[in-house]
């Protein structure tokens, strides 16, 4: 038995070592695409300003050392080392981190509304670690101002709107910078023409978005890895062929040296030193896709000291051929490997622009699911892998901004500029963040977390003073789209929380509901209803509206309500929470229905089958569980309390009675809202008759009604509000994809009920 066993576990670690390696392998053309290219302009860009007066070999081996030493501490120390470790159920990335933040430390505007979406995850709740002194003041600043958190959403959003702009220059800078490789040999081509092709390049990158990563993604890591294998050839040979003595500017003393000698012209420097970091905040970012394990293997073992050895080389190379410094990547290839290392290049620059895209559409697809981003068609190009998306609207947009970039500026020096700001920006965010996951989540000692961002806070405030120092020469570019961004994702989430806050409070009580019936004689006709609404308890204004105008519905009547949480995914068997609405015999049913920011909404077709099949095991579990219907019944607490729900059986019996994969509640039809509830289940019920009932309806037909709202701002509102809900809020709704057509809702069977909100 002990020699089974040890087989077994042999067996075991042998496939996770197979599993893990096979991921880093993959990870090379996901996620290190745009890290690994990173040689081509960096040395250029870090001399094309007043830097290139200083050509001496101590300040060629000073910006060698400094670029050694930035890659040392934020891709390896920060980012390895630290900050995979905060990993949202597996994801990553600034959102990823403010939705931990918002789940784990109860922090944020994002946080669910229903009581348990907490314990949506079971990770979660198995990871409680008691509170520290620091957690706690932290915690009650939060609560009590709640302007904090307001600016704590802005600056997540600002991070995230960086994150976009970077789908814009990544595209631009790799490919443009690429392409400029051939003035290397053709010194008399103009650079309209090499525009030109970079312009052809990125059209032909952005049309072919829409047949999806997974079909070309097999070409991705073979590119990386030859392109990684060629630099560290050059580099390996340019240090023996040049100057081996580039290996002493590992020392930080050299660091030092160049700003003794440079002085101000240093620091400005920076601005392009910061470039050879560019894409370290994919390995974050890209998270989800692989493991933690497979990211720190791949970065560590490969793409490191590739890195590194690269940079020797190149910098071997310009310390005997100074007169090289704008084109010293493509000077420092031999020519006998010229061309091939070229059409690799170019190659590689598309595969890391490809990254960037893919990423922007998954990144903008989580603002979408967490109401911070207009609606928009997000189309699943793989049925295997959950991420692999593709927005058309982005897709387009992006391209058209990447298109004015290359065509405006032509100018790699203006485009690296812009660059560096946004990569720094994001990155300075990412570890402000982890500042509060430290003390706030992980509940270390407040002098960790102090520790933590002085030493990369430092660093990165260095190189955003850099950058930020260059806003009129480029600079502005990102700030300016980014600016644009923020507003439209912050004004976006406002009017869809005032919206949401509006129906809330003019809900109808199911008790006036009730008493509708006798009074406008409403009649009841074949088939079910799905009432689409945001309001979690009570009758949704929309639909007393509706009522009140034609006095007749479905004979079985579902308001469904869906709810995008701060968690990555949430299983099929939490997806549903069904609870019946008032007597057995009105055939009222609410479901909500709970998506996690990375899930993948399946079509309407698939949808309905679900949910009619839920209430139908809803209702199947009634009739089954037992024989004492009066033993179990709902308990209120507070009738003033909006309708959520805790598992507490009252009894052993009930305790047998509950089931994992439906959630149940009933409602009455007390008070303006919902009593707060035990979560309980009847047992022995027959709900024949209502199986009958339901199977009839399902077969007469399905109608969909949804509301169609025009959202105003009271005319006491201030200028501020008047501008951001009834101008930027309106145009943003009269232009994005309409609800119906976001959910696949068919137009055919669609009721849309007007109506004006003031808010």
């Amino acid at each position: 038995m002990e020699l089974e066993s040890g087989s077994t576990n042999r067996q075991s670690r042998l496939k996770l070592y197979k599993s893990t390696l096979i991921l880093a392998y993959q990870s090379f053309g996901v996620v290190y695409g745009d890290l690994s290219t990173s040689p081509i302009y960096v040395y250029a860009s870090t001399f094309s300003g007043r830097l290139r007066l200083h050509e001496d070999d101590d300040e060629i081996l000073g910006v060698l050392s400094l670029v050694f030493w930035t890659l040392t501490l934020i891709p390896l120390c920060k980012y390895i080392v630290f900050v995979l470790g905060a990993d949202d159920n597996g994801e990553g990335g600034t959102f990823a981190l403010y939705s931990l933040l918002c789940r784990r430390a109860k922090l944020g505007l994002l946080r669910p509304s229903h009581s348990t979406d907490y314990d949506i995850s079971s990770q979660d709740s198995c990871l409680l670690i008691k509170e520290t002194r620091a957690s706690s003041l932290l915690k009650e600043f939060f609560d009590k101002h709640h302007s904090s958190r307001v600016v704590l959403l802005l600056f997540v959003i600002l991070g995230t709107s960086m994150v976009i702009a970077d789908g814009i220059l990544t595209p631009s800078m790799s490919v443009l910078s690429a392409v400029y490789g051939i003035k290397t040999k053709a010194g008399g081509l103009h650079d309209s023409y090499a525009a030109l092709i970079t312009c052809l390049i990125l059209v032909g990158l952005f049309a072919l978005q829409h047949i999806g990563t997974h079909r070309v993604g097999f070409l991705f890591a073979p590119i990386i890895l030859l392109w990684l294998i060629s630099i560290s050839g050059v580099g390996i040979y340019n240090i023996i062929q040049w100057n081996p003595r580039v290996v002493s500017a590992l020392s930080p003393y050299y660091v030092y040296k160049l700003f003794k000698l440079t002085g101000k012209d240093g620091w400005t420097s920076l601005g392009g030193i910061v470039l050879c970091i560019t894409g370290a905040e994919a390995m974050f970012a890209d998270l989800g896709h692989f493991s933690q394990l497979s990211i720190r293997i791949a970065f560590t073992a490969i793409i490191y000291p590739s890195l590194i050895l690269a940079y020797m080389g190149e910098a071997a190379y310009l310390s005997k051929h100074k007169e090289d410094l704008q084109r010293s990547f493509y000077r420092a290839i031999p020519e006998v490997v010229f061309w091939p290392v070229f059409i690799i290049a170019t190659l590689a620059t598309v595969v890391a622009s490809q990254a960037v895209i893919s990423a922007t559409f998954s990144i903008i697809s989580q603002c979408w699911a967490l109401k911070c981003f207009p609606r928009v068609k997000i189309i699943n190009t793989s049925n295997q892998m959950h991420g692999q998306i593709y927005i058309p609207e982005v897709n387009w947009t992006l391209m058209v901004f990447c298109l004015l970039v290359v065509i405006g500026f032509r100018d790699t020096d203006m485009i690296a500029n812009a660059y560096g700001l946004t990569v720094i920006i994001v990155m300075f965010v990412t570890t402000c963040l982890m500042f509060l996951v430290i003390v706030m989540v992980w509940k270390r000692n407040i002098l960790a977390a102090f520790i933590f961002v002085t030493v990369f806070g430092f660093v990165e405030l260095l190189y955003l003073s850099s950058c930020l120092a260059k806003v009129a020469k480029g600079g502005w570019i990102p700030l300016v789209f980014s600016l644009i961004v923020l507003s439209v994702m912050y004004i976006w989430h406002y009017g869809t929380l005032q919206k949401q806050s509006f129906e809330s409070h003019n809900r109808t009580s199911l008790d006036m509901f009730l008493s509708l019936g006798p009074n406008v004689g409403i009649n009841r006709v074949r088939g079910v209803g799905l009432i689409y609404t945001n309001v979690l308890s009570g009758i949704p204004p929309m639909f007393s509206h509706f009522v009140t105008n034609f006095p007749a519905f479905h004979q079985v009547l579902i308001f469904v309500t869906f709810q995008f949480l701060t968690t990555p995914r949430v299983s099929a068997n939490q997806r549903f929470i069904v609870s019946r609405i008032g007597p057995a015999e009105f055939r009222l049913y609410r479901c909500i229905v709970r998506f996690g920011y990375k899930d993948a909404r399946k079509d309407s077709y698939a949808f309905e089958t679900d949910l009619i099949e839920t209430v139908r095991v809803f209702l199947q579990h009634e009739s089954d569980d037992g024989d004492a219907r009066d033993s179990v019944s709902e308990m209120p607490v507070n009738q003033h309390e909006s309708d959520s729900v805790s598992e507490m059986p009252v009894n052993q019996h009930e305790s047998d009675c509950l089931r994992d994969d439906v959630s149940m509640r009933v409602e009455n039809g007390s008070g303006a809202g919902l009593a707060r509830c035990r979560r309980v289940r009847f047992c022995g019920v027959d709900n024949s008759k209502e199986l009958e009932y339901l199977e009839d309806a399902r077969e007469a037909g399905l109608a969909y009604m949804m509301g169609n709202t025009c959202v105003l701002a009271r005319e006491t509102s201030s200028f501020v509000k008047k501008f951001a809900i009834n101008i930027v809020y309106g145009f943003l709704r009269r232009n994005c994809r309409s609800p119906s057509t976001a959910l696949g809702v068919p137009h055919t069977s669609l009721i849309e009920v007007g109506m004006a909100y003031r808010v």
